[in-house]
């Protein structure tokens, strides 16, 4: 992974930084910026973890899943010595074997055909809840007015369930992500509802609570031929429905946001909506919505110029990678002109997120029908910080748009 060993392990930098504190949740650039001048591992000291947060490190800890397993969990908990609150995603925390088939099956249930077939609907959708925003005003919070709104209404859609119950989707999401970091009081908020949603989301991930004509009925169709166990069926609609939807919505919330404090990007793209795409990468790699997950060393790892031993928890930090000057020009300028490909918000190699581009055709739709009506967006307040364990995420995004 890295040239010979130079540093020991007891001479790495020591921080005792907190990612997970409400003031670094806040604003986590200047300790993104800290940690990726301290030297490319630091210790942290109050979890006892190794942090990367150069993009050239975490980038190679993200494809050597050999040596840096999910299986252990990619949150700070080690599975191998705690009881996980859920049952482990197959595919984010399993790696192969185990994780081969379910991945093959859902990268198939998510490819190109389906897409094909959800874009003309997803881009009528679109249409028409840009018109109903619209025709309310031209200003309003787009987090609440959009950016929720489109994903809980065509996401679960395509998955399969129904339309009753499925705002459970977004706390039940924040309360699975919250519960990568430590046992804080984001995840204690979330405590008192995690059997009531818990609950819920299963009875969707049963055959019998999906339509005949989903992904999650696919996923089904995939066990009765054999191609998954009849166990793994259900728990990867499970995975679906946990990271299909709020990654989403603040993937979405970031690149109004993008577009909104960058006006001259907005002008760039409603000139060329082809741009769609890549000013929903560009803000993936800017806002960086999934901020971080863990590996776990398996083996004596060199990293950085150091051997990590095994069993020992490595921090990747995702957002921190994505603001490397060493990687980007101008890290911190969300511009449409760059080509975001590499950055490692969708993290990278075996556990690269297999609904990216669902969430890039989500994301587009939404672009392209705001790109044939309005003229000019703008922020028309503060935004507010929604916090997250895992996510960078907002709670309001006030927005102000003149008509073309």
């Amino acid at each position: 992974m890295t040239a010979t060993p130079t540093t020991a392990l007891d001479d790495l930098p020591v921080s005792d930084v907190d990612p997970f504190a409400h003031d670094v949740l806040e604003d986590p650039l200047p300790v993104y910026q800290e940690l990726r001048e301290a030297g490319p591992v630091v210790r942290l000291s109050r979890y006892d973890v190794l942090a990367l947060a150069r993009y050239e490190e975490v980038h190679a800890a993200a494809v050597d899943w050999q040596r840096l397993e999910s299986g252990a969990g990619v949150g700070l908990a080690n599975y191998r010595t705690e009881q996980p609150w859920r049952p482990p995603s197959v595919l984010l925390e399993a790696d192969p074997p185990r994780h081969d088939a379910p991945r093959r099956v859902l990268g198939r249930v998510l490819g190109q055909r389906a897409l094909h077939r959800l874009r003309v609907r997803w881009v009528a959708d679109a249409e028409q809840l840009v018109d109903e925003v619209l025709g309310a005003g031209l200003e309003f919070d787009a987090v609440r007015a959009i950016a929720q709104v489109f994903p809980l209404r065509v996401f679960p859609d395509a998955v399969g369930i129904g339309p009753e119950g499925r705002e459970n989707l977004l706390p039940y999401g924040d309360h699975a992500f919250n519960a990568f970091g430590p046992p804080n009081d984001l995840v204690a908020k979330g405590e008192p509802r995690v059997a009531e949603l818990s609950g819920w989301v299963g009875e969707q991930c049963a055959r019998e609570g999906l339509t005949g004509d989903g992904f999650g009925a696919a996923i089904w169709a995939a066990a009765d031929r054999g191609e998954i166990t009849p166990q793994q069926a259900p728990l990867m609609v499970r995975s679906l429905l946990t990271a299909g939807v709020d990654t989403t919505v603040h993937g979405i919330s970031a690149v109004l946001y993008g577009l909104a404090s960058h006006p001259g990007e907005w002008d760039r793209l409603r000139a060329d909506p082809s741009l769609a795409r890549i000013a929903f990468d560009e803000a993936v790699r800017w806002e960086s919505p999934v901020q971080l997950f863990f590996r776990t060393t398996t083996t004596d790892v060199p990293i950085g110029g150091t051997v990590v031993p095994a069993g020992r928890k490595v921090l990747m930090s995702y957002a921190a990678a994505n603001r490397d000057p060493r990687r980007w020009s101008d890290p911190d300028r969300f511009d449409l002109t760059r080509d975001p490909s590499g950055h490692m918000g969708f993290g990278m190699g075996l556990h690269q997120c297999v609904g990216q581009h669902v969430a890039r055709l989500e994301a587009e739709a939404v672009l392209i029908a705001l790109s044939r009506r309005v003229r000019s967006i703008e922020l028309a307040g503060p935004v507010r910080r929604h916090h997250n364990n895992t996510l960078r995420a907002l709670d309001s995004l006030p927005l102000r748009l003149t008509l073309r």
